[in-house]
């Protein structure tokens, strides 16, 4: 699948296009979706722009997305530089009003699989982040179903990020993390519990990355049959290195590339 990021922590000053309020997410949301996007990805902000995790923040953005394009799955970041403190991100998770269908949450971050918990608890699909290979390893500790595993390549030289993104591929686990009955909520003597102890097919992988190497990873994602993404927050330009007019023309470019 192709997934629309559509804000990330960018500001209007980074590119004017950049979708704020809920209005804007839910119009740039919906125009991203009628060109073929399966999913959209955002980052709510309170009234002074500042990313959130407060339960009316969320809830307003994911209902008028919502409002605009019913049907459409819609994820948001747990991302630590929100709410620094693990025991206020899983907190902020248990409150929420409005869920989303998906979040992600970044193995790297301290109480990462806490917050996991709290919203696999909650029915939300967790993508786990996974930015490096020590990243990788604090993933096959985890105990908590994922639904998406998020190959995240960082680096802004190219040949670097492509680099990155075949090591870490490489080093996924072929399974799930094994997850103990008591926490998925089957049965103990159950054949889903048998699986579940066993460890299930690995989740799927969602390959991008952010700034210069964003269309070289994308394309590596495209010829290796993986779901990715692109929008405002991974990256302003076009793959011909021109500036994108908003989040529309990168989807379009990326449809173009062979992202479905």
């Amino acid at each position: 699948m192709l997934k629309a990021c559509l804000n990330g922590g960018r500001s209007r000053d980074a590119h004017p296009a950049v979708p704020v309020t809920p209005a804007e997410l839910a119009v740039d949301a919906a125009r991203c979706a009628s060109l073929g996007v399966a999913a959209v990805h955002v980052h709510p902000r309170a009234a002074s722009g500042a990313e959130s995790l407060r339960p009316k923040v969320i809830a307003d953005a994911l209902t008028a997305i919502r409002a605009a394009r019913p049907g459409l799955p819609v994820g948001v970041s747990t991302g630590a530089w929100i709410e620094p403190d693990p025991a206020a991100r899983v907190a902020a998770v248990r409150s929420w009003s409005v869920l989303p269908d998906f979040a992600s949450v970044n193995a790297h971050e301290a109480g990462a699989e806490a917050v996991a918990a709290a919203l696999h608890e909650r029915g939300v699909l967790v993508e786990v982040g996974l930015w490096t290979l020590d990243a990788v390893d604090a993933y096959r500790s985890w105990r908590v179903p994922v639904g998406r595993i998020l190959v995240e390549c960082m680096a802004e030289e190219v040949p670097v990020a492509v680099a990155d993104a075949a090591r870490i591929l490489a080093a996924l686990p072929s399974s799930a993390p094994a997850v103990p009955p008591s926490s998925t909520g089957v049965p103990a003597g159950s054949p889903s519990a048998a699986r579940a102890r066993q460890g299930a097919v690995a989740p799927p992988v969602l390959l991008h990355a952010e700034g210069p190497a964003t269309w070289a990873v994308l394309a590596e994602a495209v010829s290796r049959g993986l779901h990715t993404r692109v929008g405002l927050e991974d990256t302003l330009l076009l793959p011909d290195g021109t500036p994108a007019p908003g989040n529309a023309a990168l989807v379009a470019a990326a449809l173009a590339a062979g992202a479905r």
